[in-house]
């Protein structure tokens, strides 16, 4: 099977140059790449994009407060095997029934290279990065319970995303290559929008990432509405035949925009951003 091999960003997917970069020195470095971001930039939809326009089959790894580095290894159920021995099971006799393969080891002994993502790495607690290190430096662990080596077949190309809600260990950063994905500028925005919704007004876009940049430079806003956010918006705007002009005053004063619970958040936001319109509309 043929995999290209340099990311060139997909039909949809619009991604920097500075990204493809990022990638394809992960490809090259044979090094995990790190991809730190707002929330809402993308950064897991890379992953999807990259596997797809390189071929590769993606596994992932979606992280929780609770996840422990030896879970993307593999888990000795011990509680089925004292339950089938109780039941007078053959499996019994084989650990290997009672082995789970996690996604590393699924990475590892994979027939073609893959792509691994370990989704929002800063959720776990922070031993779990450091904990990981070993083996995607050297591409093996071993399995005690079954006493063998699982080594990689290939070396997977794995992506790891971080919201930054915790600082990283050092040993583990110096290890990736890193790439920090900056809120997309308008111009790159529009081509976005134009992935997603390939027949818009251009009037109602226009309007509607004014309103959109001018919500995200409000201060004081915890949660800025990021990309996807936008784009659930317009997808509302659309179904609801909303014209441009609703999103503007006619004297240029700040208005809450329509459907406007698609962009904010949180009820804080809310309140803050009426508080806002209300007193531009009261300083005429």
């Amino acid at each position: 099977m043929h995999h290209p091999t340099r990311f060139e960003g997909s039909q949809s997917y619009v991604a920097t140059s500075d990204l493809k970069l990022a990638v394809n020195a992960a490809l090259t470095l044979q090094r995990p790449l790190l991809i730190k971001g707002e929330p809402g930039t993308g950064k897991t939809m890379l992953a999807e994009e990259v596997a797809q326009a390189l071929n590769m089959p993606l596994l992932q790894w979606h992280i929780k407060s609770t996840t422990k580095a030896q879970q993307g290894l593999y888990e000795y159920d011990a509680v089925s095997r004292l339950r089938d021995s109780q039941l007078g099971d053959e499996r019994v006799k084989d650990i290997h029934n009672y082995i789970v393969k996690g996604v590393l080891w699924q990475a590892f002994t994979s027939h073609e290279q893959t792509v691994l993502l370990i989704d929002e790495i800063d959720k776990a607690d922070i031993e779990f990065p450091n904990d990981l290190l070993r083996e995607l430096d050297r591409m093996e662990f071993y399995v005690y319970e079954t006493r063998e080596m699982v080594v990689a077949k290939h070396r997977p190309l794995v992506i790891i995303t971080s919201n930054n809600e915790k600082e990283l260990p050092d040993a583990f950063l110096r290890r990736c290559f890193f790439h920090y994905i900056t809120f997309p500028d308008r111009d790159t925005m529009q081509q976005i929008v134009d992935v997603h919704f390939p027949g818009l007004k251009k009037e109602l876009l226009a309007q509607a990432l004014q309103t959109f940049y001018e919500l995200r430079e409000v201060p004081g806003l915890k949660k800025k509405p990021s990309t996807s956010e936008l784009l659930d918006w317009l997808k509302l705007l659309l179904a609801e035949d909303i014209p441009p002009d609703a999103l503007r005053s006619k004297d240029a004063k700040a208005v809450v925009p329509p459907l406007h619970g698609a962009l904010l958040k949180n009820e804080q936001d809310v309140h803050l951003f009426e508080r806002l319109v209300f007193m531009s509309r009261t300083n005429r």
